[in-house]
């Protein structure tokens, strides 16, 4: 009997276990990627002028706080501790929020159009 009693206990702790565990929502996932952009190859997709004054990486992360952010990193500086320049209203809320600020090159062409560049980074993170 002292076996299967505690046969029973185990099974009951896993049941109780795993029926608090919250179902996770789709939508609640971590989501990221990049697109590598230079000069030469962005007039071949985009009707913008190319709006950085070097290559790099548009990258997105998703959180669901502020939704989909997107960022440069300019080519040499994309690291772990690399914090890229915002592209869009969610990246600069995250940014703040977090006490943070980018700490790459600023590498936005003055007066440039962006809208292009988020798309891009929209898009790599599937929306």
């Amino acid at each position: 009997m002292r076996i299967d009693m505690s046969r029973w206990l185990i099974s009951i702790t896993v049941l109780s276990i795993s029926a608090c565990t919250p179902v996770q929502d789709e939508r609640d996932k971590f989501v990221s990627g990049y697109v590598e952009v230079h000069e030469i190859f962005w007039p071949a997709h985009h009707d913008t002028p190319y709006p950085f004054t070097t290559s790099g990486d548009i990258s997105c992360v998703y959180y669901p706080t502020f939704g989909i952010e997107v960022y440069f990193q300019p080519a040499g500086y994309i690291e772990d501790s690399s914090i890229g320049t915002p592209l869009n209203q969610a990246a600069t809320k995250a940014l703040k929020h977090n006490g943070m600020e980018s700490n790459v090159p600023y590498s936005i062409k003055e007066g440039a159009d962006l809208s292009d560049a988020v798309k891009v980074g929209l898009k790599a993170c599937g929306e």
